[in-house]
């Protein structure tokens, strides 16, 4: 037997161990180059989704998926100088002319320092009462030269665990720019001097409960007194507003405050309007114009009005019950049974989003549009916007097109509501022996039944409550904190829909009655932008043009296309005079004009044709009285001759186009599969 030396085998055992460490080495380095160039890819793509435009590349641009919205776009002429693409996106030719302009034009002396005493204010409500609210109880501290302490708002000062971060009035908006556009119209502090808060705790001070018909008189004749007297006075706002809207001719200076107020003074939180103008610079990023839609569907609304049979599901029961509510606390003065037909076809209840999509199919605007959904979610659930998906593919809303934790920032740090550790329950105690209980003493009077568990609804589904009682349910401490989460979800639909290239309300009415959110909106476009496009519905005209095609509602020919064209057209200036005589006597903001708003037409231009009573020039009658604008803004002087073609020359469709103008398409489109409705109208043809 050969020998061999113990030092060999080690050589080996070295050798091998040295070839295992130099695999490794190379694997760790091939997986290495692997991560820096997929780093590198990923990199590149990033670079050419951002800085590329061009042609070339335009397919994979429309493709790229913003958060969980992936749009779809056709490949149609989006030339501005298009027929079709004027009729549907141009401005409002009559009102091109009308600027805003809210500068005082009288004598209006500053605040004096010396004030009657001060106003601190609790207000109620949602947004829209919210900023109804805050504007007036401006004009009345003017009117009653009192210090106005930053108003209270219930809605946030009630919600257990939003963040401490931001309080009441500072949760929406912000206070340093609310004092400051305002220092030359009302004396404003953050808080009440520290004897007036000592009266406030131990409730002295006097408080009045005001409405939205308050007048100048009941102000200066029962609430000045008292505010000489005291030094201070509470007022409490929860009907949407705390002074009637339409003031006596010498008060028009108050009417321009109004304005200052809602659409300069208040300013969005920093945190709100930065989500906000990422949420509108995503909705513009394909470089296309979109449109703007609040159902107006709440379950107040459609309670207020009787709508309850349009549902015909547990939704209905739902209404009915808060009618019944509302019957019972005197909001409403009616019968709880109401024919909802009747009301729908007289325009008392909101259009449903697919009757809306109809309409603007009917009107041209092609199945790639892009629709903001504003307003959370739809009473009736999803299934009711979904015919309006059907017809158009890009319909997004807030949550679409932003993330958790922007939302998350936006809310601040909050509290922890949910108990994530409870209490373990006590152990259970052994059974008793059956020979003791047999050899135990007399029997003890048995205990009496434990009172009733509080009904889960979950059992029987979150409507359980309608069969137990009259009233509604406690608000929990979740629903306060999302009350509050709400105030700040409409402000951004607010900025939204005010910048949206079009707006169309579903329903103009709450569920008191007044003027809403959508109100709002039109009455801040009117002053903004009054030639941008807002549909104001003649809900009446439209329901009785439905109803003409409600047995072929995806069919409609050529002759009922024209008329809901023309229907349209020619409430975008008619619209105005009945939104004048319905909607102003019950919120100035909702038509904030012609005292918010001045012309920059130049009248030694005026055609004859242009001062005849059917051309462009109707629009002042319709409006008011409006003021020339200063000399200062005359730099881009509006012609009285430009536009002189007829906007009914418009309402003339190419008569080539004929036949079923909504047809069901047998193929689908190329990017979500689903069922589409073609437009057969000739692109140039509905405009000359």
């Amino acid at each position: 037997m050969k020998w061999v030396p113990p030092i060999m085998g080690g050589a080996v055992a070295s050798s091998g161990e040295g070839k295992a460490v130099v695999f490794k080495s190379k694997l760790k380095l091939v997986g290495l180059v692997g991560l820096v160039l997929s780093t590198f890819s990923l990199f590149t793509h990033f670079l050419l989704a951002r800085y590329t435009a061009g042609t070339a590349l335009s397919e994979y641009q429309s493709s790229i998926t913003i958060f969980s919205w992936r749009p779809i776009f056709d490949t149609a002429d989006l030339s501005t100088t298009s027929a079709l693409q004027r009729r549907l996106w141009g401005p409002i030719r009559p009102l091109e002319s009308l600027h805003p302009y809210v500068n005082p034009r009288g004598n209006y002396p500053a605040p004096v320092l010396q004030t009657n005493g001060f106003i601190f204010v609790k207000i109620r409500g949602g947004f829209h009462e919210i900023r109804n609210s805050i504007c007036d109880i401006v004009v009345v501290s003017r009117l009653l030269n009192a210090t106005l302490v930053i108003p209270e708002i219930q809605s946030t000062t009630s919600s257990k665990g939003i963040s401490t971060e931001f309080k009441s009035f500072a949760y929406l908006y912000n206070e340093e720019q609310f004092m400051s556009a305002l220092a030359e119209d009302v004396k404003i502090v953050k808080t009440l001097p520290k004897n007036l808060k000592g009266s406030r705790r131990k409730k002295e001070v006097p408080s009045f409960k005001v409405t939205s018909k308050s007048s100048t008189h009941f102000y200066l004749h029962y609430v000045l007194p008292v505010l000489t007297r005291h030094s201070v006075v509470e007022i409490v706002v929860a009907d949407g507003g705390c002074l009637q809207p339409i003031l006596p001719q010498n008060l028009e200076e108050h009417q321009r405050l109004r304005c200052r107020v809602a659409f300069h003074a208040l300013r969005l939180r920093d945190e709100v309007q930065e989500l906000a103008t990422k949420i509108l610079y995503r909705l513009r990023a394909s470089g296309r114009p979109f449109i703007a839609y609040d159902p107006g569907m709440t379950r107040d609304t459609l309670a207020y009005y009787g709508c309850a049979e349009l549902f015909h599901d547990v939704h209905t029961e739902l209404i009915q019950h808060k009618r019944a509510w509302m019957i019972k606390r005197g909001i409403v003065k009616g019968n709880l049974s109401v024919d909802s037909t009747e009301q729908r076809l007289n325009g008392l209840c909101p259009l449903m989003p697919e009757e809306v999509g109809i309409i603007l199919r009917a009107y041209g605007y092609s199945w790639d549009t892009i629709i903001y959904i504003s307003g959370g979610e739809v009473f009736g659930g999803q299934k009711k916007l979904i015919p309006l998906h059907a017809m158009f593919e890009n319909v997004v809303d807030r949550t679409l097109l932003s993330m958790p934790w922007e939302l998350n920032q936006m809310y601040g740090r909050e509290a922890n509501l949910v108990n994530k550790s409870p209490k373990t329950p006590p152990p259970a105690k052994g059974e008793t022996k059956v020979e003791a209980w047999k050899t135990s003493g007399p029997r003890p009077r048995p205990l009496p039944p434990p009172p009733a568990r509080p009904k889960t609804y979950n059992i029987e589904g979150w409507w359980g409550w309608v069969a137990e009682s009259d009233n509604e349910p406690e608000s929990t401490v979740m629903e306060l904190r999302t009350n509050a989460h709400k105030l700040l979800w409409e402000a951004i639909d607010y900025t939204i829909c005010v910048e949206a290239d079009v707006f169309i309300p579903g329903f103009d009415r709450d569920g008191k009655g007044n003027p809403n959110f959508a109100s709002l909106v039109m009455g801040h476009r009117l002053y903004q932008s009054a030639a941008s496009k807002t549909y104001r519905f003649d809900r009446k005209g439209i329901v009785k043009l439905l109803e003409e095609i409600r047995d072929q509602f995806y069919q409609a020919n050529h002759t009922w296309i024209t008329s809901v064209r023309r229907h349209l057209r020619r409430n975008l200036v008619d619209g105005l005079t009945k939104e004048n005589t319905r909607s102003k006597p019950l919120s100035f903001l909702s038509f904030p004009v012609p005292e918010c708003s001045c012309s920059k037409i130049d009248l030694t231009k005026v055609s004859s044709r242009a001062l005849s009573p059917s051309s462009n020039s109707r629009f002042p009658a319709a409006l008011g009285a409006i003021h020339q604008c200063p000399s200062w803004m005359n730099g881009d002087m509006v012609s009285g001759t430009r536009g002189e073609e007829s906007e009914e020359d418009l309402d003339e469709d190419d008569s080539s186009s004929t036949g079923l103008l909504f047809q069901q398409s047998s193929e689908n489109n190329e990017g979500g599969g689903d069922t589409q409705i073609e437009d057969q109208e000739e692109l140039d043809g509905g405009e000359r």
